[in-house]
Order: C-alpha cells, then sequence, then structure tokens
C-alpha cells in the first residue's frame, strides 16, 4: 500500500477504476452495436448527428447569412428541441417559444421598472423561477428564467433587442422541428417489436431452464429462489415493453400523412396491443409457477413437491412450452410465420399426453394428502394457462 493511503481509500480508488472500466466496456459496446446494424444505439447515434446538425444550420442562417448579433438564441432551440418523437419536438418548440417569450418580456420590465442589472435580476428571476414549474410549460419552464439571465446580463432590454431574441428562437424553433421531422424521423417501431420478442424468448428460456433442473432432479430452495428471480426479471421487461408501445404511439402522430407521402417515415405495421396483454398474461402464469415451486421447496411451508417421475413429465411439457416462446419469439422478430408450422401440431398432441399422464398423477396424489395434490394441480393449471395464450394467440393470427 502506497505510504499515507489507508485501506478506506485503496477500495474507493479500485471501485473507481472498476466504474470506469465498466463504463469503458458500455461504451464500446454500444459503439460496436451501433456500427453492426439498426437498433436503440444506432437511433441514439443518429438523433445526436441530427442535434448537432441543426444547431449548426441554426448557426449559418442566423449569423453567417442574416447576420444577426443575437444569434446565439437559433442554435440554442434547435439543439433542445430534436427530440424523441416529431410530436414532441413540435410540443416542447411551443412550450419553450412559450417561455422565452415571457422571460425576454419580464425581463424587459424589470429593467426598465428597476434600471439596473442586479435590480432586474432580482425583480425578475424568482418570479420566472417559480412560473417554471407551471405544468403548461411543462419541462421547458425553465427557459423563461434563463432567457431572463441573457437578457439582463447582455444589457440589451430595448424593443427591437427583445424582437430579435424572440425571432432567432422562432427560427430555431422552425430549424429543429423541421430536422427531426424530414431527416430520418424518430420512429419506435422497432422498439416494440424488439421488446416483445425479447419478453418471449426471455420466457421461454426461463421455462427451459425450469424444464432442466427438474428433469435433473436436482433442485432445492436456492434453485428455486433462482427461478423466481429470473421470472421477476420478466417483469422488468414487461415494464419495458410497455414504455416502448407508448413511445411508438406517440413517434407515429404527426407522422402518417406528409411524411409518410415524402418517404420520410416507416410504414411498417406495429405488433397489435392485443400482443402485448397475450405476453402478459404469459409472463404472469411464468411468475406464478415458480413460486409455487419455490413454496413447494420450502421445508418450512406445508405444501410438498410432487414425485420425481410426475415432475420429469411436467418438465417435459415446459420444455414444449418453452419451444413455443421461441418459436413465437422468432416470429415477432422476423414478423413472418413460425419457421415450425409443426410446432404447434406436435406439441399439442405431447401436451394432451402429458395432461392425460399428470391428471393420472393428480388422481394417485391425491390419495397421499392434500399438500401435494395441491401443488400439482397449481402446476398443471399454470401451464394449461400458459398454452392456452400461446396457442390461442396463434390460432387468432
Amino acid at each position: 500500500m502506497p505510504p499515507g493511503e489507508t485501506g478506506g481509500q485503496v477500495s474507493a480508488v479500485a471501485r473507481l477504476r472498476e466504474a470506469v472500466r465498466w463504463d469503458a466496456r458500455s461504451v464500446a459496446r454500444a459503439a460496436r452495436a451501433a456500427w453492426r446494424g439498426p437498433g436503440r444505439e444506432r437511433d441514439l447515434l443518429v438523433q445526436s448527428l441530427k442535434a448537432a446538425a441543426a444547431a449548426l444550420l441554426a448557426w449559418v442562417l442566423a449569423q453567417v447569412w442574416l447576420g444577426d448579433p443575437m444569434a446565439l438564441m437559433a442554435p440554442w432551440v434547435a439543439l433542445v428541441l430534436v427530440q424523441a418523437t416529431v410530436y414532441s419536438s413540435i410540443l416542447q418548440g411551443t412550450r419553450q417559444f412559450a417561455a422565452i417569450c415571457v422571460g425576454a418580456l419580464v425581463a424587459s420590465g424589470a429593467q426598465a421598472v428597476t434600471g439596473d442589472t442586479t435590480g432586474a435580476l432580482a425583480l425578475s428571476v424568482p418570479v420566472l423561477v417559480l412560473l417554471s414549474n407551471w405544468p403548461r410549460f411543462g419541462d421547458q419552464g425553465i427557459y423563461a428564467a434563463t432567457t431572463a439571465v441573457f437578457t439582463i446580463a447582455t444589457g440589451t432590454v430595448s424593443a427591437a433587442a427583445v424582437g430579435h431574441r424572440l425571432g432567432q428562437a422562432a427560427l430555431g424553433a422552425v430549424i429543429g422541428i423541421a430536422v427531426n421531422a424530414l431527416v430520418l424521423p424518430p420512429i419506435h417501431l422497432r422498439d416494440v417489436r424488439e421488446n416483445l420478442s425479447a419478453l418471449a424468448r426471455e420466457a421461454g428460456e426461463v421455462l427451459r431452464t425450469v424444464a432442466g433442473d427438474l428433469r435433473e432432479g436436482d433442485w432445492d430452495g436456492q434453485t428455486a429462489v433462482g427461478w423466481v428471480g429470473a421470472s421477476a426479471r420478466l417483469q422488468d421487461r414487461l415494464g419495458a415493453l410497455r414504455s416502448a408501445r407508448g413511445w411508438s404511439t406517440e413517434s407515429l402522430r404527426l407522422t402518417s400523412g406528409v411524411l409518410r407521402a415524402l418517404h420520410r417515415a416507416p410504414t411498417t405495421v406495429l405488433p397489435p396491443a392485443e400482443e402485448d396483454e397475450r405476453f402478459g398474461r404469459v409472463t404472469g402464469h411464468v411468475t406464478a409457477l415458480t413460486r409455487t415451486l419455490a413454496v413447494a421447496a420450502d421445508e418450512e411451508r406445508t405444501p410438498a413437491a410432487p414425485d420425481e417421475e410426475v415432475l420429469r413429465s411436467y418438465a417435459e411439457l415446459l420444455e414444449l412450452l418453452g419451444d413455443s416462446c421461441r418459436a413465437e419469439a422468432d416470429r415477432l422478430l422476423g414478423g413472418s410465420a413460425r419457421e415450425d408450422p409443426l410446432l404447434d401440431e406436435r406439441t399439442e398432441a405431447v401436451m394432451r399426453e402429458l395432461h392425460e399422464r399428470l391428471q393420472e398423477g393428480l388422481r394417485e396424489h391425491a390419495g397421499q394428502g392434500a399438500a401435494r395434490t395441491a401443488v400439482l394441480g397449481a402446476l398443471l393449471l399454470q401451464a394449461e394457462n400458459l398454452w392456452a395464450d400461446l396457442d390461442g394467440g396463434d390460432r387468432t393470427r
């Protein structure tokens, strides 16, 4: 240990180094993903470059071509208005322009009343910061206060100067909105499809993991806790899917008419919202299934796990359901039919056979006590619910 360096300092330095390495690896992964092909990382890169291009264009128009000495406002507004959706750009642009107008006018009035820079700041900024919380401004209200600071600090509060600022703000808003709408407008259809496919695939992976452990027969409470944790992560994916659905719905607003006629917006069909609900139910069934097994593995709880032979049959059933989830994931991501059209027929035949075998096991367990019977009945119910949603969704397409 270096002289004068305590163990706590070494630990802090080690954590800092690890954080830096983690961030560097994250940046590298994002760069590779953006290079490989379309995805979230490339979308972020495109949006960032668009924002920079909008700011540069606004500066060239305001300062170089128009020769306006107050050209700062145009690139500033253009930069922040390249939002995640075209609708957001227009909404935020309207709010920001209103906030800038209020800030410029209040600052000019405060300067006229006080005749002093410090007095004008003291009079206008507290009022404008308070006004920035007005819901009508959304998250753009703070621009009222910052505009007032810029206006008063530069000492130009005449009617002509205020007019210049408002004109530059309007120019920046037009450029930012136009660039966002006409240059690769952000349409978040892929986010829904990718999250929906990932949810189906991860649900299948959980089912196949449970099936493998049950088939081996070497599982306990700790193993079951791992299953429950994996199913809980499905809830996080479901939340991401719902968030992506909201972004996608918003990104399609104001882009279905002129922009599509100009081939500036995609016409890809968004997966129906019913698919979100269907796989939300699948996620719930998987979660209930793993929790039932976790309760059965808990020695301090009354319910007991079924016999190993019955569980091996159940594992075979779960594996088939996992394959069905994986097939659904491929279909959702590719936007086409399942790659294996016979999977449903084979799974249904095996499902009937296993169902009969498990029902027989349920009758046998009924004579051994209510605890095992209750667990097997709950497991069988969740498997039937899973297949009903997976098979039913395929029949309705």
